[in-house]
Formats: structure tokens, sequence, C-alpha cells
């Protein structure tokens, strides 16, 4: 083995040892029946940990390395230089208490939603995390006081906490059916029962105490927002993009000025569909109610709320059929759950893909839509309903499945390089999807329904408005009313989506903006390899110019969709500087 395989497998032993539960993630399971150590002395091995590795790969001279390990060694310095900006700058475990719980949820999921080993010993991994929930918890108490540059604890975040604490009470009775319904088949299991009920009992209790102490301690003296200010989301940005030239200011920019292309197509569009979705009605006057009124006639279709996981499941077989017909890409064998939520990621997102580490790979993949909450009023029901139509579920299909998320996913786990598919990239995956949907428009997909071109350009206008109101919220204190204008009567959203989103804004930071980002950068990548499958073809790169929307390329002689984007998503998922290394030598 070369000297940075030898180095890097120290590193990921030392890692997973350091960060249990981002080694089950990822399918390395020695240490499953443990959490990080969540006490000041845990902490402080942390940093030393990246202090030392940070130094270790500096210490590798790049041209002693082949390419594809120097690609590595970088990669691991930009996730080590993260790790530090979380550890010492950022601290959000001790000011936002989703991140405790997002701690204890994903540890638990993972162990008993993945068959990786018999269902005996994945339980035996539950009661030791079940048995260790109260030590995290008071180290949770311990650090939720305030980071140490003054953050108090975000109030809107504890409040989060609070609802979502359900889940881990979810997840503990799901292990606990689990082996109530296979103790007669398994005498491990049946063993097993009373520690396992012992350990259920205990983290009950801690879970009810932290709740208590959230709702009456924490609580009542928090005072944050969780807003970072310009300062410091500009060096979380930094870190999320892996460059020191997609600064909020650019991107904020770029989307602003996408955005204003975006609604022109739309105008022209709609002004075209409005004979056959309102016929007998003149048209508006005004573009936006033009707009707005063929999108409302669009959105009644919709399915049952009860309904949609089927929906979705039935277009996912279309969209596969399509890309085989049309040889878009190479689709996988590796299975796909198409299913609820977990409770305790449900503050978050409207759907999101749950993929298997690339450790454990060809286990199920798991396209999750979250549903409506049980309170919520049927008006507003209605109004999420309408924002998730037909159209819409079919592009979100695309999205999360095939060839979104599910399949890069799958591709990444099969790449050769073990950093770049442990180590990914958000900005790639959340580009990837959004910039592979674009691909199928432009390869004819739903080519018989004009609704749906029109309905697409509203779920890329999605990302523009993620973009905007990210770097507005955090950096400039955009109101509720400013991000529901822009969101409602800016990007055609429905209230019900816009209220979700201005939330989800407000709980995390930079991720809303990987989707423009990671597009953009994609149409990049893909406007240089034409130029260059031109070049190499005898023709002039000049002429292969993007137009003021993405995509639309048309025809470049010598190049395949099929070719380029597997080899776009068979390098891992790396931050898109690299990606260009590995695709341009």
């Amino acid at each position: 083995m070369s000297a940075f395989t030898i180095a890097f497998d120290t590193f990921l032993d030392e890692f997973v040892a350091l960060h249990p539960t981002a080694g089950t993630a990822i399918g390395d399971h020695r240490h499953d029946a443990r959490w990080p150590d969540a006490s000041p002395a845990g902490r402080e091995r942390r940093r030393a940990f990246i202090d030392r590795w940070t130094a270790d790969f500096e210490g590798l001279d790049p041209a002693d390395l082949e390419p594809d390990e120097a690609i590595d060694r970088d990669l691991l310095l930009g996730e080590l230089a993260a790790f530090r900006f979380e550890e010492v700058e950022l601290q959000e475990v001790r000011w936002d208490p989703l991140a405790w719980i997002y701690l204890l949820g994903g540890g638990i999921f993972d162990l008993i939603a993945r068959e990786f080993a018999p269902l005996a010993d994945r339980l035996e991994s539950v009661a030791g995390r079940l048995e260790g929930i109260p030590t995290v918890l008071d180290g949770a108490r311990e650090s939720l006081v305030g980071s140490d540059d003054g953050r108090p604890v975000a109030r809107f975040q504890t409040e989060k906490a609070l609802t979502q604490l359900a889940g881990i009470e979810e997840l503990i009775g799901d292990a606990l059916g689990e082996a109530e319904r296979s103790t007669s088949a398994d005498p491990r299991i049946e063993a097993l029962r009373p520690r396992l009920d012992t350990a259920a009992a205990a983290a009950r209790a801690a879970i009810a105490a932290f709740e208590l102490h959230l709702r009456t301690v924490v609580l009542p003296s928090s005072s944050g927002e969780g807003r970072l200010g310009p300062e410091l989301f500009a060096r979380k940005m930094r870190h999320t993009m892996r460059s020191e030239t997609l600064t909020p200011d650019r991107i904020l920019r770029a989307a602003e000025r996408e955005f204003d292309a975006v609604r022109g197509e739309m105008v022209r569009l709609a002004r075209d569909l409005w004979p056959a979705w309102r016929p007998d009605e003149v048209v508006p006057a005004d573009d936006e109610a033009m707009v707005r009124g063929v999108l409302d006639a669009i959105a009644a279709q919709h399915p049952a709320a009860d309904d949609v996981l089927d929906y979705c499941r039935a277009e996912n077989a279309r969209i596969e059929t399509f890309c085989r017909d049309r040889d878009i890409i190479g689709l996988a064998d590796e299975p796909l759950d198409i299913r609820w939520t977990p409770v305790f990621l449900r503050a978050t997102g409207g759907a999101m893909l749950i993929a298997p580490g690339p450790l454990d790979r060809s286990l199920t993949s798991f396209f999750a839509v979250t549903p409506m909450p049980d309170d919520w009023s049927a008006e507003r029901r209605e109004s999420y309903l309408r924002e998730d139509n037909d159209r819409m579920l079919r592009l979100l299909t695309i999205h999360e499945a095939v060839p979104g998320h599910y399949l890069q996913a799958v591709y990444a786990n099969r790449s050769p390089s073990l950093p770049r598919a442990i180590f990914s990239s958000g900005v790639f995956a959340e580009g990837w999807a959004v910039y592979v949907t674009q691909v199928m428009m432009d390869a004819g997909y739903g080519a018989d329904d004009p609704a749906l071109m029109l309905t697409h350009w509203k779920f890329y206008l999605r990302s523009l408005t993620n973009a905007i109101i990210d770097t507005r919220i955090h950096t400039a204190g955009m109101t509720e009313p400013e991000a529901m204008a822009l969101m409602v009567t800016g990007g055609f959203q429905e209230e019900a989506e816009a209220r979700a989103k201005y939330d989800r804004a407000r709980l995390s930071s930079t991720q809303l903006s990987t989707y423009f980002v990671g597009s953009m950068e994609m149409w990049d990548i893909e406007l240089e390899a034409r130029r260059r499958a031109a070049e190499a073809s005898g023709a002039d790169r000049s002429t292969i110019v993007p137009g003021s929307l993405p995509g639309g390329l048309g025809l470049t002689p010598g190049f395949t969709y099929r070719e380029h984007l597997e080899a776009v998503i068979s390098h891992g998922a790396p931050p898109t500087s690299l990606l260009r290394r590995a695709l341009f030598r």
C-alpha cells in the first residue's frame, strides 16, 4: 500500500472511534454500541485529532502522490478544516438543541433500519446505545449554555427540539417492537430482551428529564434566533462550498440575476398555456397574476395525502423506463424504499434521500417524504398538497430518486476512492439533483405535458429563492414577511410550503444555498466537457455558448450525455473544484 493509503486507513480508524455514529452511517460497525464522547474532554480529543491529522496530511507532498491520492489529500484537508470550524467556531452543540436530537435519532435509526447484520447483533448495539443515552444527555445539558464567544441558545431551535423528541421515543419503540416480533425465532434476542427493556426504560427516563430541562431551564433563558450574522455565515459558506470565491455576495448576485431570467421564461410559458388551463377566462394584464392563474389550475391536480407514496413509487418506475429507453444513464439494482420520513428528521425537510454508507454497499436507500402534521388545519393541508401536486411530485422523484440523489449515491458508493465516497460534498449532491432534473427536461421527459415544464421552472425557482433567503436571513435580518413575499409572490409557492421553508432557513445555514450553487457548478463542468468534446472532434469550442437559462445546449460533436453523466458521478461526491481536477486532467 502507498504511504497515503496507510495514512488514510489509520486516520479512518481514529475517526470512527471518535465519531461512532458517523462510523455507523458510513458502514463501519466496530463502534455501533457507543456514542461520541459529549464531555469537554471528548471535545478536546476531537480537536487534537483535527490538528494532528491536518499536520500529517499537509506533510504529504502532492508531488509524491498519485493524482487521485493528491485529490483525496486535498479533500481530507478541507474536511478537517470544516471539522475545526464546527468544533471551535460554530459550536452548534452549545446553542442548538436540535443537534442533539439529530445525534440521538441518527444513532438509533441506522441500527434499526439497515439490515447490515443479523437483527440480534444490531439490537445488541441498540441496547448499548440506549444505555449510553443518559450520559449523552448529561453532556447536552452541560453544553447547552451558549457558545464560547457568547452566542446564546436559540429559542426557535429549542422549540423545534421539544417537538422532535417524540421521534426518539418512536425509535425506541420500534427497536422494542423488532425484538418482540423476533424473540421466538432467535434465542439470542430472547436472551437480550431483559437488557434491552432495562436500557429502554433508562433511556426514556433520561429523555423525559431532558425534555423537562429544555422546557423549564433552556427555553425560558433562550434568546437567540440562530441567525449567524455576516462574518460567521461567510466563514461557514467557505467551508460548505470548499471555495474562496463562492462567497455569499457572489452567490446572492448570481441567484437574483437568474431569478429574473427564470420568471421571464415562466411568463412566456404561462401565456401559451392559459387557454388550455383557464378556458373562457380573460388573460390578466399582470404577468404575475397570469402565471399564478395557470399554476393554480395545475396545482388542483394532486394526490390525496395518503396516496403520495404510491404516486412517487409509480412515477419512479416510469422515470426508470424513460432513462433506459433514451439511454440517459446506467441504472442501479440496489433497493430503494419510498417511505414516510422518520419523526426525528421532520423539522428540516419535505423530502430527503437517506442512503447507506459506502461500506454498506447494496443496502436499501430511503426516499423519505415528510407527511403533514396532524394538527394542521384543513386549509393548510390543502395548500401543502397543492404545492406538491402531481407534476411537482414527478420532479421531486427525479430529484430524490432517479437519476437524482439515489442513483448518485449508488455510483458514489462504488467509487474506488473511499475518501470521496465517505466525505461527500453537499454541494455536489444537491447540485447534481437540481442539474440532472434539467437534463431530463432537455432529454424530453414529459415533453407531451407542457404544464410539466412550467412546473419545472417553478421547482428550479425554489433553488434560487433558497439561496436568496439563506443569505438574507443570516446576514441581512430578512423578516418573515419579506421571505414569504419573495417565495409566494416572487416564487409562486404555496403559503404552507413557503412557511416550512422559512422555518428551515432559520434552522439551518448555508445548506439551502447548495442547490443553486451546485447546479451552477455542474453546468460549468458540462460546458467545459462539451467544449473539449467539440475540440477533440475538430469543431470550434467557442461556439458552445450557454444561454440565459440553465440547460438547453443542444447537440455537441463528440458529447453524449450518458458518458458525461456517468463520468461525473463515478468519482464519489467530491467538492466541485476537485471534481474538475478528476475529470479534466
